[in-house]
């Protein structure tokens, strides 16, 4: 089976290694991938190729399953050019890739359908948004989402009107996210506690089911400052109850599964919804419409089922009573970012201790921003290294995984040291 993967974060990273270990894959192509992916079994790397490149050399190479990682791409169509082309791609059509680009139709499509989510208003200029706010329509604290993709950080939280007003001006004015601020979702603050909660779908209604995350998506111990594409994330048995998990999919995934399906969108590909799970039950914070970085790198290490094999059956409209697998180990990546980041950060400063890192029982290092020049890994973006380890319980894991990231420098080097907080007793939470 040869196998074509677009993308070059720690997702890719991981997809490559978990296809990877699989007989039945011979090859793997990925572009344009990291120094990291690079050095991955059965894996070639290529430029940076447009989407209709990308499939002339799928069809070329007789290429068996396309993966799409970043979500862009799909939103820009990658999907549908495949498809059309007779090649199976594990990823929605642009259609159904609006549930991620575009943060209205979410919310509205949310509403259409009567999937649980929190009150809100979409406005198309900065003057009618700031307005609102001070004519008292929406309580504080309060969410401000710039419209399209922003890379997992346009998303403001705000205390009070002096914030949100000038929240409305960077996102609008100031475009600090560039096009994605050409309109803007306000919505209520939800309190609770996140959950990730992704399926695959084959376009045909049937899903499967991934086990459940938790992502740490703010910069600072004790989630706080700015958002992030994420600083962490765990996985365990526990992390939801199965009536929880049926309740998400039952008033969540299923209904929005069905709803894109009457909309004319089948959905198939991977299906995340981000939620907040309130007093009132589980309600959508966001979906994303291919697998969450790092949420990915503690979901896809605990899969025992051949991943290869559960892609192209989502690809093909081939889900019908189909499970998945899992071990019961606990899983936890810590993200290894540039200092400055999310915002401006340098490149180029050498990485060592990653042989070291990568002997250690049951962890592995997915990079990110990383690249390679004479014979050193060099870093080469925000977040660089996403350290993953499994272990029987959670406590393990996240000293495990602490443990690998000791062996790892490099000038600048920042992680956050709180990873899996919420489940760990005082004493387990790591304070090196």
């Amino acid at each position: 089976m040869k196998i074509l993967v677009v993308g070059s974060g720690g997702r890719e990273h991981v997809l490559v290694w978990k296809l990877g270990l699989a007989d039945r894959v011979r090859e793997i192509y990925c572009s344009p991938g990291n120094a990291g992916i690079a050095d991955a079994s059965k894996t070639r790397l290529l430029p940076k190729l447009s989407p209709r490149k990308l499939l002339d050399f799928a069809v070329s190479q007789s290429v068996d399953l396309a993966v799409v990682g970043p979500e862009a791409s799909l939103v820009d169509g990658i999907g549908d050019l495949f498809r059309q082309a007779g090649v199976p791609l594990v990823g929605p059509s642009a259609g159904a890739a609006r549930l991620e680009g575009s943060k209205a139709f979410a919310k509205d499509f949310m509403a259409r359908h009567q999937i649980p989510t929190a009150a809100y208003q979409v406005f198309d200029e900065a003057s009618t948004a700031a307005q609102a706010l001070r004519n008292g329509l929406f309580d504080f604290p309060v969410v401000l989402k710039a419209d399209g993709l922003a890379a997992g950080k346009g998303v403001l939280i705000c205390a009070d009107l002096q914030e949100a007003v000038a929240a409305v001006d960077r996102i609008m004015i100031a475009r600090r996210f560039g096009t994605a601020g050409d309109r803007l979702v306000i919505e209520e603050f939800l309190q609770g506690e996140e959950a990730s909660f992704m399926v695959l779908a084959d376009g045909a209604g049937n899903v499967v089911p991934m086990v459940p995350s938790q992502d740490h998506k703010q910069i600072f111990e004790g989630d706080r400052g700015p958002n992030t594409g994420g600083m962490g994330a765990y996985s365990m048995d526990g992390l939801l109850s199965p009536d929880l998990r049926r309740r998400i999919l039952d008033e969540v995934i299923l209904p929005t599964v069905d709803g894109m399906n009457r909309e004319g969108h089948p959905f198939a590909g991977i299906l995340y919804a981000g939620l907040m799970l309130t007093a009132d039950g589980p309600k959508v914070l966001e979906f994303n419409v291919r697998f969450g970085d790092p949420e990915a790198q503690v979901i896809l290490p605990r899969l025992r089922s051949e991943l290869s094999t559960l892609l192209l059956q989502a690809a093909c409209g081939g889900l019908a009573g189909v499970r998945a697998e899992w071990t019961p180990d606990a899983a936890v990546c810590v993200v290894a970012a540039s200092q400055g980041y999310p915002g401006s950060y340098p490149k180029g400063h050498e990485i060592s201790g990653l042989e070291r890192a990568g002997r250690m029982d049951k962890l592995v290092v997915f990079h990110a921003g990383t690249s390679h020049a004479g014979g050193r890994f060099l870093t080469s973006g925000g977040r660089v290294l996403g350290v993953t380890a499994l272990a029987p319980t959670l406590e393990e894991a996240v000293r495990r995984a602490y443990a690998g990231l000791n062996e790892i420098h490099f000038d600048g080097i920042y992680y956050r040291r709180d990873i899996a907080y919420r489940r760990l007793s005082p004493p387990e939470r790591n304070s090196e």
